[in-house]
């Protein structure tokens, strides 16, 4: 690699799919140690639920070790083999939990056993077909307007993803209620896509906030090791601009993640504001297209051959 300093961002869930990951799994043998160190540290076996075509793949309480355990091997596949040396770290949504582990302020240990409680919780705080969430995809959305158009439905701004889209979340009973509110807004004005999602809960709603007090016991019993001298590189989706050399800021920010907005606009802005060398590292490409929207290109590596691809003849 170069001497230039590199930011690498990691996507959350709904980036999973059957085999993520089994390419570095197979050439690498730190890959696979590290789905054997999370087996170990799970008591299940993560390369098969990753490999195989197991529904519970798709189960938030598996997706979410599954998903940060794939993105650890692969950034540390990409370091054994590239010297790939990240100086920035971000993640979005479950993806800031792999940033921490990545910067070192988390051990990967301690993190998989939280974010599986994590997701069982998040499973389990609405019953299933209660909540929805849906994409609005236009160009250059007012999120203020945004905000004024729905402030009396049981629905709030779950991802602040790009200037072009944005994500709501809430009772599914009350999207289409929202849809009909945006296209007569914006009728005449430009075009605006609503994409309802396949998700089984309301992330990063109101509808979170009975479990933040039970995940932040969880936090407080199972991540017992901060180094938080690492945390001010680490992007944090509440506040949008980098954690605090403080272990509490740091649990308040990740139990607050739950239920408020993912502020991924800014965490953008925050890394771009340290580099424009910024790198994409996970089992899908979504982050890729939203910094294009901040004017700053990200280099995508789903897989081996992509990071041998974009490692070729660098130093």
């Amino acid at each position: 690699m170069n001497s230039d300093k590199i930011a690498v961002v990691f996507p959350g869930q709904g980036s999973q799919k059957p085999g993520m990951g089994k390419d570095f799994y197979q050439d690498i043998p730190v890959c696979r140690q590290t789905y054997e160190e999370a087996a170990d540290a799970l008591g299940w076996d993560v390369a098969a639920m990753c490999f195989g075509g197991d529904e519970n793949l798709h189960l938030t309480e598996y997706t979410q070790p599954c998903i940060v355990t794939t993105e650890i091997a692969m950034l540390r596949g990409l370091s054994e083999r590239f010297g790939f040396a990240p100086s920035y770290f971000g993640g979005h949504s479950l993806g800031e939990f792999t940033a921490l582990v990545a910067a070192g302020v988390f051990s990967l240990n301690e993190t998989l056993k939280t974010v599986q409680a994590r997701g069982k919780l998040m499973q389990e705080a609405v019953p299933v077909g209660v909540g929805g969430m849906a994409a609005i995809i236009s160009e250059e959305i007012d999120i203020k307007k945004l905000r004024q158009l729905i402030f009396d439905l049981p629905v709030d701004i779950a991802n602040i993803n790009s200037v072009n889209q944005v994500v709501i979340s809430g009772k599914l009973s009350a999207l289409p209620e929202a849809e009909k509110r945006l296209t007569e807004a914006l009728t005449g004005q430009k075009p605006m896509r609503f994409v309802q999602l396949n998700v089984s809960a309301p992330f990063h709603s109101r509808f979170m906030q009975p479990i933040e007090d039970i995940f932040d016991k969880v936090l407080l019993s199972k991540i017992k090791n901060i180094e938080t001298k690492n945390a001010p590189n680490v992007t944090s989706n509440y506040t949008g601009s980098f954690h605090v050399d403080n272990a509490a800021q740091i649990r308040e920010n990740l139990v607050r993640q739950l239920s408020n907005t993912v502020n991924w606009c800014e965490n953008m802005c925050s890394l771009a504001s340290q580099t424009a060398n910024i790198f994409e590292v996970g089992p899908g490409r979504p982050l890729r297209d939203f910094f294009r929207t901040i004017g700053i290109s990200c280099t995508s590596i789903t897989g081996l051959a992509a990071a041998q691809k974009s490692f070729a003849g660098r130093d």
